[in-house]
């Protein structure tokens, strides 16, 4: 159960990564656009790409740092869409709001994930 859940977030992950791919694409060719545009491809690929690393932490320290990269980075996806919501760059701003759902989910399972581990770390370095 807990490998299936592994490749669960892996797979939202890059089918996150892809939607958001695909909202850049339809960003306008602008000044504007295409900076979000480049900074939403950059902070959206991270979190998936990263996450592979995660898999393969040396410890729980170097695991809740590497989630706490993969969670800076979705927090600056989803302010990437609240700027094209707001601004707006995309032709239907509402059709995003799945999108900025679907990273709030994202950003609170990465948020509970570190608060669990670091947790952890601190109720193991207690009993030493």
């Amino acid at each position: 159960m807990e490998q299936n859940r592994k490749f669960d977030l892996e797979d939202r992950l890059i089918k996150f990564a892809i939607r958001m791919m695909e909202i850049s694409e339809k960003l306008p060719n602008t000044k504007a656009g295409n900076h979000i545009s480049g900074q939403l491809v950059r902070s959206v690929s991270s979190p998936a790409l990263n996450y592979g690393e995660v898999q393969a932490a040396e410890s729980k320290a170097d695991f809740a740092h590497k989630m706490k990269i993969i969670l800076k980075e979705l927090r600056e996806t989803r302010i990437c869409l609240k700027i094209i919501i707001l601004k707006p760059l995309f032709a239907n701003p509402n059709e995003l709001q799945s999108d900025i759902n679907e990273s709030n989910e994202l950003i609170s399972i990465f948020a509970k994930s570190i608060k669990t581990v670091e947790k952890n770390i601190i109720t193991r370095n207690e009993k030493h």
